[in-house]
C-alpha cells in the first residue's frame, strides 16, 4: 500500500545556507587534494578561501531566516575538514613530518581539539566572546606559516599545533566580531584597523596573514576583546538613535 503522504519540499531559504556551506567543505577537500599533489601553498590559500564561505553561510541563513539544526551540524562538519584536518595535514606535510609519529600525533591533536571545540560550541553556545580560540582562526594560524614561507623547525611546528589546539579547547575568551552586525562598528577604529592591515600587506606581503592572525591568537590570553574594542560606545549609539 502506497503512503498517501507527500514528501515535504524544503523551501529555498532553508537550502541556500547549506549550499554556501558546501563551498566551505569543497575548499577543505580541494586543500587536501592540492596538498597530496605537492602544492602546499595553494592548499593553504584554500583554507583562507573557506573562511569566506564560513562567514557567508551564517549571513545568508540570518537574512533568509532559514537557519536549521541540520545546517548547524553541516557547518561544523565542513569547519572540521577545512580548518581542522586540512591545516593539520598542511603543517605536518610541510614541517612536522620529519618528526615521524610525534609529528603525526601533534597534527592529530590539533584536529581532535578542533572537533571538541566545535562540539562544545554546538552544545554550549553563549552570547558574547568566544570561549576558546575559534577553529577558523586556529586553522588560518597553521596555514599562514606556509603562506609566509617561515622556516619552522619540525619540533617548533609540532609545538605550534599543540599550542593552537590547546587554546581551542580552553576557556580563554576571544573577541567575537559577529556582534558588530547588530551593535555597529566604530568608524574611526575600523578605518584605523583597515589602514594598519593594508600597510601590513604592503610591507610584509605574504607574511601579513601570519602577523594578523598571530595578533588575534595572542589577544585571547592578553584578554583583549577585538569585538568590544571595535564596537561603538553606548552613548554614540544613543546619539545615532536620536538623529
Amino acid at each position: 500500500m502506497k503512503s498517501s503522504r507527500k514528501r515535504e519540499r524544503l523551501p529555498f531559504r532553508k537550502i541556500a545556507p547549506n549550499m554556501v556551506t558546501s563551498g566551505n567543505l569543497l575548499c577543505g577537500m580541494m586543500s587536501l587534494m592540492l596538498l597530496f599533489s605537492g602544492r602546499p601553498v595553494p592548499a593553504a590559500w584554500m583554507v583562507f578561501i573557506a573562511v569566506f564561505f564560513d562567514m557567508m553561510d551564517g549571513k545568508v541563513a540570518r537574512s533568509l531566516g532559514g537557519g536549521t539544526r541540520f545546517g548547524l551540524e553541516f557547518d561544523s562538519l565542513a569547519d572540521l575538514v577545512s580548518f581542522g584536518v586540512a591545516p593539520a595535514m598542511i603543517i605536518y606535510s610541510s614541517y612536522a613530518g620529519a618528526l615521524g609519529v610525534w609529528g603525526a600525533l601533534a597534527g592529530a591533536y590539533f584536529a581532535l581539539c578542533g572537533a571538541l571545540r566545535l562540539a562544545r560550541f554546538n552544545v554550549i553556545h553563549m552570547p558574547g566572546p568566544f570561549q576558546g580560540l575559534p577553529i577558523p582562526a586556529g586553522g588560518l594560524f597553521l596555514a599562514s606559516f606556509v603562506l609566509a614561507g617561515v622556516p619552522l623547525h619540525p619540533a617548533a611546528a609540532a609545538a605550534v599545533c599543540v599550542a593552537a589546539g590547546s587554546l581551542m579547547i580552553s576557556s580563554i575568551p576571544y573577541g567575537n566580531l559577529k556582534g558588530l552586525e547588530e551593535a555597529g562598528a566604530d568608524r574611526k577604529k575600523s578605518l584605523l584597523l583597515g589602514a594598519i592591515i593594508a600597510a601590513g600587506f604592503v610591507s610584509l606581503k605574504s607574511g601579513a596573514p601570519l602577523a594578523a592572525i598571530t595578533i588575534y591568537v595572542f589577544s585571547g590570553p592578553l584578554r583583549f576583546d577585538w569585538g568590544k574594542w571595535l564596537s561603538r560606545e553606548k552613548d554614540e549609539e544613543a546619539a545615532d538613535k536620536k538623529i
